[in-house]
């Protein structure tokens, strides 16, 4: 009979982790989709869609922008997005002029238009700046959506998003693969409702 050595454990319990978070994320599927959909409907009235973050989170920002604006799929549509972290300079003069909690709500004042799409990333739900921004955007009039990790932080407790999808983990490990794992989702999602455009009814979503 065989004998499970610790190592076994060890990765029978890692891969249990990420399972318990991906079927949380799995139940999320019918938020997902109205995200999705109401993100196409803004794509096709000319909407962009502006990403941030910070850390790692800000890495995030600029992996989904450069998904959107240069997909990897050959023969799918580019679509408008840019990641207000990518900008150090931007992101540093606001931080020290007017302080760290307005580096992304101050550049969303400048750069959003109404059918823009707003997308707030932090791996706990409770990062100000995040949370600002997707305030302020929200107020802009623009659809928003965050992607948090554990209970949701401040941000899914202060309702600062239209959608919030919380990746179910207190390991920040799996919430970066489960973010990882969502993003993509959306991006696939969004063509699918692109590609067939009945699929947006009167395009009143969001």
């Amino acid at each position: 009979m065989p004998v499970t050595s610790p190592m076994q454990l060890a990765v029978s319990e890692a891969l249990t982790r990420r399972d318990s978070a991906g079927r949380a994320l799995a139940g999320d599927s019918a938020r997902i989709a109205r995200a999705c959909q109401a993100m196409a409907a803004r794509f096709h009235r000319g909407g962009k869609l502006i990403v941030f973050g910070n850390g790692g989170c800000g890495t995030d920002a600029a992996h989904i922008a450069v998904e959107f604006m240069h997909p990897v799929i050959v023969g799918k549509r580019a679509l408008p997005a840019v990641a207000l972290s990518n900008d150090a300079a931007t992101v540093s003069g606001v931080g020290n002029r007017e302080g760290l909690a307005e580096t992304f709500a101050h550049q969303l004042r400048q750069w959003a238009d109404p059918p823009d799409m707003a997308l707030g990333i932090s791996r706990d739900g409770g990062c100000v700046n995040v949370l600002h921004g997707l305030e302020t955007a929200k107020n802009l009039g623009l659809f928003t959506l965050a992607l948090v990790g554990g209970d949701g932080g401040a941000v899914a407790r202060n309702q600062a998003a239209d959608h919030v999808l919380i990746a179910a983990s207190d390991d920040p490990a799996v919430v970066k693969e489960i973010h990882v794992t969502a993003y993509h989702i959306l991006w696939e999602l969004v063509h699918v409702f692109i590609d067939q455009p009945g699929l947006l009814g009167k395009e009143t979503i969001g």
